[in-house]
């Protein structure tokens, strides 16, 4: 039962403190689409994901209009397109991505995630396919999300596919070259990936999943900043206190939405994802989170303390409020989408390897990071390496999302819009790795991976 006191502090989270459900998002099995034939495929999924998702944006704004709670968005997640796009033997899947993007275009939806292969062990035919696809279909496509995982803390790391990963973003990033290099804004290469991640754009629908489910990832920065004005001066047990009762609201929040958009919708309700996702808006912040726990700014010394505490106190307290909490569930730290984390990189308190440093701790990792546009290839390849080596010795979920910005240098901004924001080109370690990466083959599992 949800008291009268509860609705109240939420209605003033809603108003007062930027709390929304960041995102709907409808997973869909695509394996029942498979089909020997690329046109018949196009026509199968397109109908399928227009058939499940007709209603998702309806039910969405029914819901924010009869609870008063923004829903940001409203996604769909499908089944990575290197499995079931194989059958068809094609040697381009450009136009799978274009089916997508039309089909994501006619039920209303924010984004579709999906057009992704799953390489932390070697890749097939069809996962190469995927992988050469990716620039021109991220170029050609407004709305289509891709994601590549390279690697795994029981399987190791692929470095044949992060070598190759480093020159799909800058090819990416050249295919789209007249958008500030947005592309790249759509495509994340992880290690160790969860099938029910509802956020993009690293969302895909796990072959482990039901045919349909209904995903939700909450969020509210500015709810736990306002939350922590309360307790200024307090010590660290009153601070991880605050934000554990904090997360718990926000959690029970997105509770209510999960279920009441499985049932309007007839699809099972999969997960919460409890992660403080920020935006551009002023207040909506986790770097003004980490200056109200007492840093000046966002890369300070004491910032990797303080995100461990923020990441750790919002599970312990979102997991009080749902049973069927899961996706990545902490705090992502997007330079571009984080008003915040936009100034601490502009006045140099923020750089990429500080942001390194705090990727341990956080949901994700390097995300939404914007670096020159001549940066190498083997430079990105060794960015990525770093990122997926800390997610599989601490055997956790890390992404890099970078953005080599064609045309443009370290000083320069760039704007992507909406919840993407703009960025700073911030600077890259010059010396080279390009000798590390050419090495290829497989980095082994580390030792903890065989308990079992």
């Amino acid at each position: 039962m949800i008291s009268r006191s509860e609705i109240w502090e939420t209605n003033k989270m809603i108003q007062e403190e930027n709390l929304d459900v960041r995102t709907i998002t409808m997973g869909i099995n695509l394996m029942d689409c498979a089909d020997s034939d690329l046109s018949r495929f196009n026509e199968k999924i397109y109908e399928k994901i227009t058939t499940k998702a007709k209603d998702l944006v309806k039910v969405g704004q029914q819901l924010e209009k009869e609870f008063g709670i923004p829903i940001v968005n409203k996604r769909i997640s499908i089944t990575p397109i290197s499995i079931a796009a194989a059958g068809t033997k094609a040697d381009s899947y450009v136009s799978i991505a274009e089916t997508l993007d039309r089909a994501a275009k006619e039920v209303g939806v924010n984004f579709i995630g999906g057009f992704s292969a799953l390489v932390q062990k070697g890749a097939t035919p069809s996962d190469r396919v995927l992988i050469n696809s990716i620039p021109e279909a991220l170029a050609r496509t407004e709305l289509v999300c891709s994601s590549v995982n390279i690697g795994t803390s029981r399987n190791g790391l692929n470095m044949n596919a992060v070598g190759r990963m480093g020159e799909v973003v800058l090819e990416t990033a050249e295919k789209t070259a007249d958008r500030g290099s947005i592309g790249c804004a759509k495509l994340v290469i992880f290690c160790n990936a969860v099938e029910d991640n509802p956020f993009m754009a690293g969302a895909f629908h796990g072959v482990g999943e039901k045919d349909c489910v209904i995903n939700v990832g909450v969020s509210g920065p500015g709810v736990v900043k306002r939350a922590l004005e309360s307790c200024r001066g307090a010590d660290f047990e009153t601070l991880c206190e605050t934000i554990k009762r904090t997360a718990f609201k926000i959690t029970r929040v997105g509770q209510l939405v999960a279920q009441e958009a499985s049932k309007r919708l007839d699809v099972p309700f999969g997960i919460i994802d409890l992660s403080l996702a920020p935006t551009p808006a002023v207040g909506d912040s986790i770097a003004e989170i980490f200056q109200e726990m007492g840093l000046e700014q966002a890369g300070a010394p004491g910032t990797t303390a303080a995100l461990a505490l923020l990441n750790d106190n919002v599970k312990k307290g979102g997991v009080m409020a749902s049973s069927y909490v899961g996706g990545l569930s902490g705090a992502f730290i997007p330079v571009s989408e984080d008003n915040g984390m936009i100034q601490a990189a502009t006045m140099g308190a923020l750089t990429l390897e500080k942001l390194e440093a705090m990727t341990c701790v956080c949901s994700v990792g390097l995300d939404m990071i914007a670096i020159p546009g001549d940066t190498p290839a083997s430079t990105i390849s060794g960015i990525i390496a770093d990122e997926a080596a800390i997610g599989m010795v601490n055997n956790k979920t890390t992404a890099v999302r970078l953005v080599p910005v064609i045309g443009k240098g370290v000083g320069e901004t760039v704007e992507f819009g909406g919840l993407l924001g703009y960025a700073p080109i911030m600077p890259v370690n010059t010396f080279s790795c390009a000798d590390f990466i050419r090495r290829g083959g497989r980095v082994p599992a580390p030792i903890h991976s065989f308990k079992n």
